[in-house]
């Protein structure tokens, strides 16, 4: 059996298919997002369908999940979310097109007889495929009542070639795939005979997917050309496999690399969806040296010519820095909203979109942000961390009272002036400037780390930050 892929006349549809057994993988995020551009690249129509047949595993939690997650990464479709499992009547009606017109054959064996069909198998070192004992067969053989299902009947000689648009030509000899079952003794679609029911009648015309679903593209071209004399169609979609991400060990991409969610990359790591969105892109998918690009320019550049063969590499230090250039492009008001709930309700949101400015600069993330903006929002007296505490002995705690009384002085209370006003009162002391600049930290922040010194007494107002340079210098002995 000889095909060559082609794609349908008329407009291009590509479909995301998740399984709601858990999180949107980050893997599955890149599937989607190469198929939404793939779309809007070329004017067509980019479906979703959530593929709940396993009802023991798919749960509601993971549909919200999904749509969660494709939402904030900003990827929408064309028409509603189709559920596979609304369609098992549609997938048994094909089951039984295929099995009238001899494309299909019901099978009785036992469970017990399979056992004993791969034991066999085993002990003789072959492969583990069924053996076709009721293809042949008359069913009249069988028990009265007896329970079956309903096989494909494939190919037995030639080969199947897929011209895949990143893999290349790949050939399976037709022997090779057995004649699985597409319905299961109680009624119910196995994914191979579902997942194609669908495909034909959404009208995908390419099917962009993980290269571990390569081998599942030869089960199912069976189906594709046995539906296409039944029911009418054109021509199977066109294939391209995109390889696996892998973590920076160049293993398969797993728990231990980190997030593998979604939604952690959002919640926990701070992650802009602009930010995620760009790195998808950019992983596994070259045009150039360029790395940052806007959605439409992404739309506006995106093929499977682009789409490499290697597999690629997750780099979580690129993304955090691909995140930080999003934070530094991203609006303050924006920026304010995401960050003012996660410090608290009463922040004063004028006063982080102030600081907003400075507290970007450094910051990869949006934790960054929320450590780096919550000494304005602190109470008197300060909580130090361990390290802050280390820094106020004696000596600082005096520097702290002298630094007080000058910067009371202070008649313009800018960064500039202050700026000089602190150089100053080091020089008169003889000492670096990081001398004052720690214990200052300290003593305005709780923290050793912060914005730049200056930047934080403009912050926080003359009257908050003498206050808390005072609370410190107080004790000096």
């Amino acid at each position: 059996m000889a095909s060559d892929s082609g794609a349908k006349t008329g407009e291009i549809v590509t479909r995301f298919a998740p399984s709601p057994t858990g999180f949107l993988h980050i893997g599955g995020a890149r599937t989607a997002l190469f198929n939404w551009l793939y779309a809007r690249h070329h004017g067509g129509k980019a479906l979703l369908r959530i593929e709940d047949t396993d009802r023991k595993r798919s749960t509601q939690e993971a549909i919200d999940a999904i749509l969660d997650g494709l939402d904030w990464l900003g990827l929408d479709y064309d028409e509603a979310p189709l559920f596979q499992s609304h369609r098992s009547d549609r997938h048994a009606e094909v089951a039984e097109k295929l099995l009238e017109a001899g494309h299909a054959y019901r099978c009785y064996a036992t469970p017990e007889e399979l056992e004993e069909m791969r034991a066999a198998q085993r002990a003789a070192k072959q492969p583990l495929r069924y053996d076709g004992r009721w293809r042949d067969r008359d069913p009249a053989d069988a028990p009265v009542d007896a329970p079956y299902v309903i096989r494909l009947k494939t190919a037995t000689q030639g080969e199947a070639t897929i011209a895949d648009r990143v893999q290349g030509h790949v050939t399976v000899r037709n022997e090779e795939i057995d004649d699985y079952i597409i319905l299961r003794a109680d009624g119910t679609p196995t994914y191979m005979l579902a997942a194609v029911v669908d495909d034909h009648d959404m009208g995908v015309t390419h099917i962009i997917r993980g290269d571990d679903h390569l081998n599942n593209a030869f089960r199912q071209l069976p189906i594709y050309e046995a539906m296409s004399q039944i029911e009418g169609g054109g021509e199977h979609p066109v294939y391209a496999h995109i390889p696996l991400i892998h973590g920076s060990d160049s293993a398969k991409l797993s728990k231990r690399h980190g997030a593998l969610g979604v939604d952690a990359y959002r919640d926990e790591m701070g992650i802009l969806p602009e930010a995620l969105f760009n790195y998808l892109l950019r992983l596994g998918w070259g045009h150039g040296d360029r790395e940052e690009f806007t959605r439409d320019d992404a739309i506006a550049a995106f093929d499977l010519n682009g789409v490499g063969k290697s597999a690629s590499r997750f780099d979580l230090k690129k993304l955090e820095n691909l995140n930080g250039y999003y934070i530094r492009e991203c609006e303050d008001d924006r920026l304010v909203q995401i960050v003012a709930p996660l410090i608290g309700d009463m922040v004063d949101q004028e006063l982080l979109a102030q600081a907003m400015p400075v507290l970007k600069l450094r910051a990869k993330n949006i934790n960054d942000l929320v450590e780096g903006a919550a000494f304005l929002f602190k109470q008197r007296p300060l909580e130090m961390t361990e390290k802050a505490a280390k820094l106020l002995d004696e000596d600082a705690r005096k520097r702290l009272a002298t630094i007080s009384m000058r910067l009371a002085a202070e008649k313009n209370w800018t960064i500039d002036a202050l700026e000089v006003t602190t150089k100053a009162i080091a020089e008169e002391l003889e000492v670096g400037l990081g001398k004052l600049a720690q214990p200052m930290r300290a003593a305005l922040t709780g923290t050793t780390t912060s914005p730049g010194i200056f930047d934080v007494l403009v912050l926080l107002g003359r009257d908050e930050a003498l206050a808390r340079i005072d609370a410190q210098a107080a004790t000096a002995g």
